[in-house]
C-alpha cells in the first residue's frame, strides 16, 4: 500500500461521512418537519420511494461514468447534486397546496436519490483503486469505510432534529449546503482529476455483461436489502409508535441501531475467518452468516405472531440482534463484490451491484408499507425471513475461486 493510496482513501473516507452526515440529517429532517404537518407514516413513506427508484440508475450510469471521466469527477458530481437537492427543498413554500408539496418533496428527494448513489458508488470504487489487490488491506479498508459511513449516518438523524429545532427547515439545509460545498472544494482540491478513470462499456449490454459471481452477489444483495427494510422503514417505526412510544423515542432508538450497525460492520473482519486468496474462507462466513440472519428473522416472526408478552421488548431486542447479524452479512457482501470485480471496470462492477442495493431497497420500501398495511409487523416479517431464505440460497451458488 502505497502513502498516496492511504491519503487518497483518508480523503475519499472524510468526504463520504460529511455526504453521509446531511443525508441522515435529512432523513430525519424530512420526516420530523412533515410528521408536524400531519402528514401520515404511509405518505411519508412515499416521499422516499422516487429516493430509492433513482438510485438504481444512478449507480449504473455512476459507475460507467466514473470508469469513463473517473472517481473524483463522480464523487464531485454527486456531492454537486446533493447540494442542488437541498436548494430545491430550501424552495419548498408552506403557502403551497398539500399535493404541489409533496410531488416538490418527491423530486428534490429523487435528486438527492441520485446523488447519495453516485457519491456512494464513486467513494466505493475509490477503495479497490486506493487498496490495489491486498485482499488483507482491502477488506479492512472495505469493512472500516462501509461500517463508519453507517455511524456516521447514526450521528445526522441525531443532527437532523438538532438543526430543525434550533435553525428551522430551510435554515437547517442551507446550513447542510455549506457543509457540502465545503467538502466538495476539498475533494476538487485534493484528489487526483483522473482517479480510476479505465475503459468503458461501449454499450449497454457490455456494460450488464457481469460474470457469474458478480450476477449471483448482486442478486443476493436484492433479497438483503429488501428483507431489511420491508419490515424498518414502516414497520418497525409505526409498531412502536403504536405501542406508546413517542416519536423523539423512535427517532433515537434507530438512530442508535444505526450507529451500533455500523460499528460492528467496522469490527466485521475480526469476526470472519480470513483466507490469503481472499475468497475460500470468506465466501463460506456469507454463507454461514446469511444462515444465521434468515434464523433470527424466523424466530422473531414466530414470536410476534404468539403474541409473547413484553412483545415490544421482544422486537427491540430482537432488532439489536437482526441487525448484528445484518451488519456483519452486508460488510462481508461489500468486501466480495470488490474482491470479485476486475481492476479495470472496478467502478462499473460496483455500480452495477448497488444498482441491485437500491433496487432492494426500493423493492423493500414499496413492501414494508403493502404488507404492514396488510398484516402488521408479522406480514412485514413474513415477508422479510422468505427474502433472506432466498439471498441464503443464492450464497451457497458462489464461486470460492475468482473467474
Amino acid at each position: 500500500m502505497s502513502t498516496a493510496g492511504a491519503r487518497n482513501y483518508g480523503i475519499v473516507t472524510a468526504a463520504y461521512w460529511g455526504f453521509t452526515l446531511t443525508d441522515g440529517a435529512l432523513r430525519m429532517l424530512v420526516l420530523l418537519h412533515f410528521y408536524r404537518l400531519g402528514y401520515s407514516p404511509f405518505t411519508l413513506a412515499f416521499l422516499f420511494l422516487l429516493y430509492e427508484a433513482a438510485g438504481v440508475l444512478a449507480n449504473l450510469i455512476g459507475g460507467w461514468l466514473a470508469a469513463r471521466y473517473g472517481i473524483t469527477r463522480m464523487l464531485s458530481v454527486g456531492l454537486a447534486t446533493q447540494i442542488t437537492g437541498f436548494i430545491l427543498l430550501s424552495m419548498l413554500s408552506p403557502d403551497w397546496a398539500v399535493g404541489l408539496s409533496v410531488a416538490w418533496v418527491v423530486v428534490a428527494q429523487g435528486v438527492c436519490g441520485v446523488a447519495k448513489d453516485l457519491t456512494k458508488t464513486a467513494s466505493k470504487s475509490a477503495i479497490k483503486i486506493t487498496a490495489g489487490e491486498a485482499s488483507g488491506q482491502l477488506f479492512k479498508w472495505v469493512a472500516w469505510f462501509t461500517g463508519s459511513k453507517n455511524a456516521m449516518k447514526g450521528v445526522g438523524f441525531f443532527l437532523g432534529g438538532l438543526l430543525l429545532d434550533i435553525l428551522g427547515f430551510r435554515g437547517a439545509l442551507w446550513a447542510m449546503a455549506t457543509l457540502l460545498a465545503i467538502v466538495l472544494i476539498a475533494v476538487l482540491a485534493s484528489l487526483p482529476t483522473m482517479m480510476g478513470k479505465s475503459r468503458a462499456s461501449k454499450s449497454a449490454r457490455e456494460l450488464f455483461a457481469k460474470n457469474r459471481a458478480i450476477n449471483l452477489l448482486a442478486a443476493a444483495r436484492v433479497v438483503l436489502f429488501g428483507a431489511r427494510d420491508v419490515w424498518f422503514v414502516v414497520g418497525v417505526p409505526v409498531f412502536l409508535y403504536a405501542s406508546g412510544w413517542t416519536f423523539t423515542m423512535v427517532g433515537g432508538f434507530l438512530a442508535l441501531w444505526t450507529i451500533g450497525y455500523g460499528l460492528v460492520q467496522a469490527a466485521a473482519p475480526a469476526l470472519v475467518r480470513r483466507s490469503e486468496d481472499g475468497l475460500s474462507a470468506e465466501v463460506p462466513a456469507a454463507r454461514l452468516w446469511s444462515g444465521l440472519l434468515a434464523l433470527v428473522t424466523i424466530v422473531l416472526a414466530v414470536a410476534v405472531a404468539m403474541n409473547l408478552q413484553h412483545l415490544t421488548w421482544v422486537v427491540v431486542c430482537g432488532l439489536g440482534v437482526f441487525g448484528f447479524a445484518f451488519a456483519v452479512n452486508s460488510s462481508v457482501h461489500s468486501y466480495l463484490i470488490l474482491a470479485y470485480a476486475g481492476s479495470e471496470k472496478a467502478a462499473e462492477d460496483v455500480g452495477f451491484y448497488y444498482a441491485a442495493n437500491a433496487m432492494g431497497r426500493l423493492i423493500g420500501t414499496l413492501l414494508s408499507g403493502l404488507l404492514y398495511q396488510w398484516g402488521g409487523l408479522l406480514a412485514a416479517l413474513i415477508g422479510s425471513a422468505i427474502m433472506l431464505v432466498l439471498c441464503w440460497l443464492v450464497t451457497l451458488l458462489l464461486p470460492t475461486t475468482r473467474t
